[in-house]
């Protein structure tokens, strides 16, 4: 039982401003997130379900202060447990399609344990995970994404953690549907948006944001008009895997893992290159693609994975159904007067 099947359609189109809010939008001016809020009100009228049956859930961070600012029900949870609150409202309403806007600290840090529960459960739910390597809201701390040796409020003399890959850590928790966006582009966050809603199972997209007050140009390498080209794979289903300025560059399978190629050098063509099967059930290609980072590799963008399997809010309904065919407890008397009774 897929969402699209449960889920009621809208009988009359949708606009964008449907879904615009009345409420003062209080990013700072430049902040990548509206990008992102307007990708959304993009992407919902697409995907043609009636209003009320959208549901915007988020934590806390400045990422969190979404479901204000979309004309649709939302809950606005503390932090860390939008996933939480976002898994409770899949299931006892599977007649809503839930999204939940959450920040890197919000999702992997105070939030991680209930980040990767989700996505090892695969509730069909919509995660959009707002990635500026910063905390924002609360002025500037370093967090799970930030590189090593960052200098930040918490770390003066640069952090000396690990930052986590995004990717990396949901296809760990067996995620079966992973996409990267960058609020730079938002045509392609809205192409993978859509993707994100039409997959049963807990989708998430990471989407790099820039934080131009305590973590501006974090993401420049990747963004800037000069490197993008050489910096970013654009995966499209069923198709090689090309890039760079000139369309020269592209990513085959060596023995020992991911290769970067120049096509027409040593006799490589394109039919040398590996070509992007995002339905792939197995996530070791997968794996290596959310992995990739330059300067060795291309960043890769669009859905990188998009597996079927089955979903925990399907497999509850199922138990529920067989639960009521087959009990003997009807009702509250049924139950009342089961087992061992007696009269006082």
């Amino acid at each position: 039982m897929s969402e699209n099947l449960t889920i009621d359609r809208s009988r009359t189109p949708l606009t964008k401003e449907d879904f615009v809010s009345d409420q003062m939008v209080k990013w700072c001016p430049g902040c990548g997130a509206h990008a992102i809020l307007s990708s959304v009100a993009n992407v919902f009228p697409k995907i043609g379900y009636k209003k009320e049956n959208f549901c915007m859930v988020s934590g806390i961070g400045c990422s969190s202060r979404f479901p204000y600012y979309v004309n649709s029900y939302g809950f606005h949870g503390i932090h860390g447990r939008a996933a939480a609150i976002g898994s409770g409202v899949k299931i006892a309403n599977p007649h809503l399609s839930v999204w939940i806007a959450t920040g890197d600290g919000d999702s992997m840090a105070i939030g991680g344990n209930h980040f990767i529960h989700i996505i090892r459960r695969n509730i069909d739910v919509n995660i959009m995970l707002f990635n500026n390597q910063i905390y924002g809201l609360t002025k500037g701390q370093y967090s799970p994404t930030t590189p090593m040796g960052t200098v930040t409020k918490t770390s003066p003399q640069g952090t000396i953690e690990h930052p986590f890959n995004a990717g990396e850590l949901v296809l760990g928790a067996q995620g079966t549907f992973f996409a990267r966006g960058v609020d730079t582009n938002p045509k392609m966050l809205t192409e993978i948006m859509f993707e994100a809603a039409k997959h049963d199972g807990t989708s998430v997209v990471e989407i790099l944001q820039n934080c131009v007050i305590y973590a501006d140009g974090a993401h420049k390498a990747i963004t800037d008009k000069d490197t993008r080209d050489d910096h970013q794979l654009h995966l499209k289903n069923g198709e090689p895997m090309i890039f760079g300025k000139n369309r020269d560059k592209g990513i085959r399978l060596g023995r020992n893992g991911l290769k970067v190629c120049n096509i027409g050098v040593n006799g490589i063509t394109e039919d040398d290159l590996l070509v992007h099967d995002q339905y792939e059930q197995d996530s070791g290609i997968h794996l290596m693609l959310a992995k990739m980072s330059p300067p060795e590799f291309p960043l890769a963008f669009g859905v990188i994975r998009s597996a079927m399997f089955s979903t925990y809010d399907d497999l509850i309904e199922e138990q529920i159904k067989t639960g009521k065919q087959t009990s003997l407890i009807k009702n509250v008397d049924d139950l009342l007067n089961s087992g061992d009774t007696w009269e006082v």
